[in-house]
């Protein structure tokens, strides 16, 4: 294939790059502010590969040890100001990583000589109030603790579990996300020529009440699920999931594993269901990506970070197509 064939291939498609919150920390898990600046400079150098390329690019990114850092300082200072909730920690983080994200971007476009306009979006997404995972809280955020820091947080409302000799753990709600709110504002920007950073970490999860207003809550959306949804908002050509492998894999850590290429949804679920994946790694991932092939008509891709470019174009990584 000519190199002019293989750019035509992924010119004029909207891509939504979603990329993982350890991809904005150093490879040992620090983050502190030059770590995350330059794992975000890392990061957008891949991303910018493909917008040269003419592809509409919007990107959105876990923020699990961002939050977490927010979370060590609730603790720390509980006793002396109230904690901040966790929504507000979902929106303070999608503001600060978007701003690094983007900084990162314009840096790696100009160094090509291409100039594109940016925007960051604090994205709501809408999960129900009576979604069964606010009955019984069970994922597990933050550090653990010890009992007497723990009680200090229960007294303002937070919910923890003894977890043993490995101390406390504080759990929340993980509903499902039904509605990226903020999609037709992503939309339009992106129409207009913007790169658009959005729904950071599955985005700030909100209810509606019954009189139509919107309230924050308390919970955690995960957010290779939230990217599936907002892919399919925005009638993506491709979602691509940019992790630390290359493939999604079966058979992982034993002697017949065997990397993933071009695979149909049912074959996909088919391996889930056989367990094939982690619940905690790439089991949320596979299922986003079936679930966007499936309300989207359009593959999904589970790549690493190098190699974005060729997983749209279908050359690289776990490339999940519609059945038939």
């Amino acid at each position: 294939m000519h190199a002019n064939e293989a750019v035509a291939r992924v010119q004029r498609m909207r891509v939504l790059v979603a990329l993982g919150g350890n991809a904005l920390t150093a490879d040992d898990g620090s983050a502190g502010p030059g770590d995350q600046i330059s794992a975000a400079e890392a990061a957008m150098a891949s991303v910018a590969e493909l917008i040269v390329e003419g592809v509409d690019v919007v990107i959105t990114h876990g923020n699990g040890p961002q939050v977490g850092n927010l979370l060590v300082k609730n603790e720390l200072s509980a006793s002396v100001v109230p904690p901040v909730p966790l929504d507000w920690c979902g929106a303070q983080t999608q503001a600060t990583l978007g701003f690094i994200l983007v900084n990162a971007l314009e840096q790696s476009l100009a160094e090509q000589g291409v100039r594109r306009s940016t925007a960051v979006i604090v994205t709501r997404t809408r999960v129900d109030r009576d979604d069964p995972g606010f009955a019984k809280p069970s994922k597990p955020i933050g550090r653990y603790l010890t009992r007497d820091d723990a009680v200090a947080l229960m007294d303002h409302g937070q919910r923890f579990e003894d977890r043993g000799e490995r101390g406390w753990r504080r759990v929340v709600p993980s509903p499902e996300p039904r509605e990226i709110l903020d999609a037709g504002v992503v939309s339009i920007l992106a129409d207009q020529g913007y790169v658009v950073v959005a729904a950071g970490g599955g985005g700030v999860p909100v209810v509606r009440e019954p009189d139509g207003t919107l309230r924050g809550v308390e919970a955690v959306i995960d957010k290779d699920l939230a990217a599936a949804l907002l892919a399919r908002s925005l009638k993506a050509d491709r979602l691509v999931i940019a992790t630390d492998v290359d493939n999604a894999v079966i058979g992982y850590g034993t002697p017949d594993a065997k990397p993933l290429g071009e695979v149909s949804v049912a074959e996909a679920r088919r391996y889930a269901d056989e367990g094939h994946f982690g619940s905690g790694s790439m089991g949320p991932k596979v299922e986003a990506v079936c679930r966007f092939v499936e309300s989207a008509g359009r593959p999904g891709v589970i790549t690493s970070l190098s190699n974005i470019v060729a997983g749209v174009r279908g050359e690289s990584g776990t490339v999940v197509v519609p059945n038939g």
